[in-house]
């Protein structure tokens, strides 16, 4: 537990930016209503409130991974990451104490999603924490995700790449047209990254699957994960010896 003074830190160092956060807040609160107001004119099954809330969701935690490799980024370039490196902390510490504190933000993104969505119809019931799991896990991936980013990229580079991951996420993960449908490579390409899955599975416990028939979808989630996780360890790691 060496690496919680460390989180607590960055935690403050989170909050000391309270715009960023706020928009990290209330876009998914925006979004989700402005988009149900278009599917209006379209009544699509993409459109309705249990399609919509895990791909708002999923893609509000684009941010996650744009803010937790700024963050990153900076400290590793600055005298304080330096100094650090002196401690007996390991890599897995490090990247520990930058992931935790942006869980309670994660939390809450998921929480406000399904406080709209819940305006607009969204299923509530016994089988919502099975969906809760899996966009909590696939909102870890994508911190974990920005860990590599703030690794390997500096502060100036790092937003950059980050929003590339939000452009794929938006385009590529089925938030707002259906991938089989569209078929070709947007559907492969879609399907071989963990955005699309997470949204998929979610989707369909909203809509009543029963966890197995979305064990698959949520396999990839996990799996992407703890890649994540596991790369974000050793691209610190790398970057950061000598």
């Amino acid at each position: 537990m060496r690496f919680l003074s460390l989180a607590s830190r960055n935690l403050k160092e989170i909050y000391r930016d309270p715009l960023a956060i706020a928009w990290g807040m209330v876009f998914p609160a925006v979004l989700m209503p402005a988009i149900i107001s278009i599917g209006k004119n379209a009544p699509l099954e993409i459109f309705t409130a249990n399609a919509l809330t895990p791909a708002v969701a999923v893609f509000s935690f684009g941010f996650l991974t744009l803010f937790s490799a700024i963050i990153l980024a900076k400290d590793r370039e600055s005298a304080f990451l330096t100094r650090l490196l002196t401690t007996p902390l390991t890599a897995t510490d490090f990247i520990l104490a930058y992931i935790l504190p942006f869980l309670p933000i994660a939390i809450l993104q998921i929480i406000i999603c399904f406080v709209v969505g819940s305006f607009y119809g969204v299923t509530i019931n016994s089988t919502i924490l099975l969906t809760l799991i899996i966009l909590f896990t696939m909102a870890v991936g994508c911190i974990s995700l920005g860990m590599i980013l703030g690794s390997l990229f500096t502060e100036k580079q790092a937003p950059g790449v980050s929003s590339i991951v939000i452009v794929i996420i938006s385009l590529l993960g089925g938030c707002w047209m259906d991938l089989k449908a569209i078929g070709g490579v947007f559907e492969t390409i879609g399907y071989s990254l963990p955005f699309a899955h997470a949204i998929d599975a979610a989707r369909a416990v909203l809509n009543g699957s029963s966890v197995s028939g979305i064990v698959t979808d949520f396999y990839w989630v996990l799996g992407y994960t703890l890649v994540f996780f596991v790369v974000g360890i050793f691209c610190f790691r790398w970057r950061t010896k000598g």
